[in-house]
């Protein structure tokens, strides 16, 4: 499968570094609110399934992603049961 570039006004006269560009502030972004979800829904007494599961990963890589940034930011995480 090969994913289309959506048509841009102007698209002739960007250059390619400004897409580039444009896809790394996005994935900073996204990873910024992935982080501020993260931490609300732990706060909120989710579990780490709940959380990975919202997010379509599993419970590891959400847990090896968020876990020591939640730590350090004194959320207490909830034990497997």
């Amino acid at each position: 499968m090969v994913a289309c570039m959506p048509e841009v006004e102007n698209s002739a006269s960007q250059e390619p570094g400004d897409g580039l560009a444009a896809v790394v502030a996005l994935r900073r972004l996204a990873d910024q609110l992935e982080d501020a979800a993260v931490e609300q829904a732990m706060r909120a007494g989710w579990s780490w399934p709940q959380v990975a599961e919202a997010l379509g990963v599993t419970r590891q890589a959400v847990h090896k992603k968020h876990a020591k940034r939640l730590i350090a930011a004194g959320v207490t995480l909830r034990r497997r049961q």
